[in-house]
């Protein structure tokens, strides 16, 4: 799904002596490298505050923490996406309330967060699904007439551009109250390990955000917060601020081979391409997710990989199915979107490796199984 050593190869002369630096210096928590990455992403994203942390649901926790969130206090997010996001929500005593997604884009349908919304509601937590931004322009009118915070799940869109309808850009993540992200390896940027970051605009929040990561601490053995030990270490750091000036190039790699999928499955009525609104940058791929329809789907996956091509689902339960999160408020009548997709949905290869010839033949080898 993600050929890492290919590119590691590509950037293994810049990549090696940074980690080498590393090493020589000594200097693995809270060092250099850390700083220079945090100064250079937050110049990237144009956001006056990035905090790094341990990895990306840490990074969703801690936001949560530094917004203030008490046990009891509802937060809408969507149903279909990785248990993490909701994971956090339960872990803080907090009440998740999932609601259904958008057929086409994957992401958090709008009309079902206003449905959502109680007295209880103090939070909505966007997912820029598979690379792509939420409507986050609808979000954020939403949130400021109900008086609730945004905390963005970027895990997925590291780079996405979200375009305002009088076309102002902004890099995902940076819009609302807060947002999250993760540096896995297999992320659009990723490093070779664990991480993450927290972005904000909100001086007060990033203060306090800086404390629940070291321990509550801003002065060594002065606890002035409740805190967690989730620190970025200077050998990730190292790695990320490598990659960094090469993401948007990343990107759009990751947008030509998507291009090239798109082609190749053109007027196949039983393959549903990604669908993609607004400008090509609002999309990153970080999956390339197709919808198969009239075929049996985890045939398809089989078929796959006896032909050596790796593929995912992503994902095959929805989150209000799942033993954790079970809750008897919940209706399968408002899930019904989702209920489809987990039926329905495959991810292919995406990386910035891909070539010409491999994707003929995962597109051939597709083709191939669904004519017949």
């Amino acid at each position: 799904m993600v050929d890492l050593k290919g590119q590691y190869n590509e950037i293994k002369d810049v990549v090696n002596p940074s980690i080498q630096e590393v090493i020589e210096t000594t200097a693995f928590i809270n060092g250099p490298k850390v700083h220079d990455f945090q100064k250079h992403l937050e110049q990237y994203l144009e956001v006056k505050h990035v905090i790094p942390c341990a990895n990306g649901t840490d990074a969703l926790q801690i936001a949560m923490m530094g917004l203030g969130l008490k046990p009891g206090d509802e937060v809408i997010t969507a149903d279909f996406t990785f248990a993490a996001t909701v994971e956090v929500i339960a872990l803080l005593q907090l009440t998740p309330v999932l609601v259904d997604v958008n057929p086409d884009d994957f992401n958090i349908n709008i009309d079902a967060i206003k449905k959502a919304i109680t007295p209880k509601t103090k939070a909505i937590v966007p997912v820029h699904l598979f690379g792509q931004c939420a409507n986050m322009e609808a979000i954020m009118e939403i949130a400021k007439a109900h008086n609730l915070f945004v905390i963005e799940d970027n895990a997925q869109a590291i780079g996405a551009n979200y375009t305002y309808k009088d076309g102002t850009k902004v890099k995902a993540g940076t819009i609302g109250h807060v947002g999250a992200t993760s540096f896995f390896p297999s992320k659009n940027l990723g490093c070779y390990g664990d991480g993450g970051a927290i972005f904000t605009n909100d001086d007060a929040l990033a203060h306090t955000i800086r404390g629940i990561v070291n321990h509550g601490m801003y002065e060594r053995y002065h606890h002035d917060v409740v805190g967690v030990n989730s620190r970025l270490d200077s050998i990730q750091a190292a790695v990320l601020d490598a990659k960094l000036p090469l993401l948007d190039a990343y990107n759009k790699r990751r947008i030509e081979a998507a291009n090239k999928y798109d082609a190749a499955f053109k007027n196949h009525d039983k393959i549903e391409t990604p669908y993609r609104y607004g400008t090509e940058d609002n999309h990153v791929f970080h999956q390339y997710t197709l919808k198969i329809n009239g075929v049996d789907r985890d045939a398809l996956v089989k078929h796959l990989n006896e032909n050596d091509i790796p593929c995912g689902v992503y994902y095959p339960i929805p989150l209000h199915r799942q033993k954790a999160y079970l809750d008897e408020r919940y209706n399968e009548a408002d899930f019904e979107v989702t209920n489809q997709l987990v039926k329905e949905v495959i991810s292919l290869p995406m990386h910035t490796e891909l070539d010409n010839e491999q994707i003929e033949y995962i597109t051939t080898t597709i083709t191939n199984f669904i004519n017949g």
